[in-house]
């Protein structure tokens, strides 16, 4: 894995200036709690519902207020029940929120939901891979702007 350029400093301090490799990192920094919270994000449950395949635990209401609405489609319906703001995984004003963090989570995240989908309904991926790209390529649009926004706003009081 590409290390993000804004992490390359933290871990090269590590072990006076030898630096650390970024799984010993996390063996000394995480915790299995958090651990136990990014394989949920990670790896989440999906169901299928009425044709749809979607996070499991998500709201009937929600689901069928964006069925409402006049311009959704199945397609369009199922990316906005199982988006995630990649930024809000962790709490707001996250100090290492950035850019590069937010790509490579993001991209990384598209990989490995494509083959939890995959392995879990294959013949229903294929309809859902369109939606899916177009759903997260909104999200990491939007984690951008935030993480851009955070970065100006830290620099310019900062």
């Amino acid at each position: 894995m590409n290390i993000p350029d804004s992490m390359k400093a933290e871990l090269a301090a590590w072990n006076n200036g030898q630096g650390i490799d970024l799984e010993s990192w996390v063996g000394c920094e995480g915790n299995f709690c958090l651990a136990v919270g990014y394989a949920a994000i990670f790896w989440p449950q999906f169901v299928a519902f009425e044709g749809y395949i979607l996070r499991a635990g998500f709201s009937v209401d929600s689901l069928r207020g964006f069925e409402a609405q006049e311009k959704g489609t199945r397609a369009s319906v199922e990316a906005v029940m199982n988006h995630l703001h990649i930024a809000g995984i962790q709490h707001s004003g996250c100090p290492d929120l950035s850019k590069d963090k937010v790509l490579l989570i993001g991209t990384t995240l598209k990989e490995i939901y494509e083959a939890k989908l995959q392995w879990q309904f294959p013949s229903a991926i294929q309809c859902r891979r369109i939606a899916a790209k177009r759903g997260l390529r909104k999200a990491l649009r939007a984690a951008c702007r935030r993480a851009r926004s955070a970065t100006e706003t830290s620099d310019a009081t900062g």
